[in-house]
């Protein structure tokens, strides 16, 4: 039963062009209102009116007023359902839509805000097989999240959304559609594997010693050396003074990820390789710049860099 209403209302959708008429992108905040929330029986809405036909059939025919009564009070609760069911998407409003970050082929998260001006119960947000079910307090705003699978990179327009409801008995459901005229960007996708990136300085002399406030080993005492910097506890079990020498190797040269170094690869080849660069920068915690065509990023490091530059390789044309 179920499934048969299911296609009978993708079938009214494709056939009736009232049900069809907010498939456009809307710009938020979008409201929802009586021309745009429709409402069906469920299959257990369906079997529990041929109850109340039965019912009434049955205490018309034996004339038993207790029995009428009773189907009169259930059908009256019924129709009062409907009209629950309906208020609860009536006004509700959706204000902001805020886009996380995700690699092409991850799914992205959407983050959702709700606004209504009384309570509202047992909502479900649909987006292909994924249902959220969430609840809206009065004056208040609920931030429902949900993930949107992704494909490529660059700017992705955000799907439909369905709102759906059969609170409060289960007979009505009662839903709506939401379009938000508004788009996520998904980052590159990196290579699997491929060569570090050329770094001309990258030798021995970076690494060579300064000064620091870590104490880097114990070495043999040499004239000059400050008596303070003197290991006593360790040299008494040495025959030669031992000093504490605080040294530390300077941290790696930063790389500089660069467009044109890559001339030999094809347009996306390059953009996979340098995700990949920036997500071993990020991982090793190295300063990085980037070069692109239109676009040059300096010297940076850190979660916002990474993330901006990113999102220049999702823009790339």
């Amino acid at each position: 039963m179920r499934g048969m209403l299911q296609r009978v209302q993708t079938l009214a959708e494709r056939r009736l062009p009232a049900l069809t008429r907010y498939r456009r992108p809307e710009s938020l905040p979008i409201e929802l209102h009586r021309r745009r929330i429709y409402i069906v029986p469920t299959s257990f809405g369906v079997g529990f009116s041929i109850l109340l036909l039965v019912m009434l059939v049955g205490a018309l025919n034996y004339a038993n007023n207790a029995a009428l009564l009773l189907t009169c009070l259930l059908g009256a609760a019924s129709a009062t359902s409907m009209l629950v069911a309906f208020r609860n998407l009536d006004g509700l409003r959706l204000s902001h839509v805020h886009g996380g970050n995700a690699i092409a082929g991850q799914a992205i998260e959407l983050t959702l805000s709700f606004d209504s001006g009384r309570t509202r119960n047992a909502i479900r947000l649909d987006l292909g097989d994924t249902s959220i079910a969430f609840a809206v307090d009065a004056n208040t705003s609920a931030i429902v999240r949900i993930r949107v699978p992704t494909a490529q990179r660059g700017w992705q327009p955000l799907p439909r959304l369905r709102l759906r409801t059969s609170w409060p008995l289960g007979l009505f459901r009662a839903w709506s559609w939401l379009h938000p005229d508004q788009s996520v960007l998904v980052w590159p996708r990196p290579e699997p594997a491929g060569p570090p990136p050329h770094a001309p300085a990258d030798d021995a002399r970076h690494m060579r010693l300064h000064q620091g406030d870590e104490l880097a080993a114990l070495r043999d005492y040499r004239a000059g050396d400050p008596q303070r910097r003197i290991a006593w506890k360790a040299s008494a079990r040495h025959l030669n003074l031992l000093v504490k020498d605080f040294e530390q190797p300077q941290s790696p040269p930063q790389w500089q990820l660069d467009w044109r170094q890559l001339a030999g690869l094809g347009k996306e080849a390059r953009i996979a390789r340098l995700a990949r660069w920036l997500g071993e920068a990020q991982a090793q915690r190295r300063s990085y710049s980037l070069w692109l065509p239109g676009t040059e990023i300096p010297s940076g490091s850190g979660p916002l860099h990474y993330a901006h530059c990113m999102s220049a390789l999702a823009q790339l044309p």
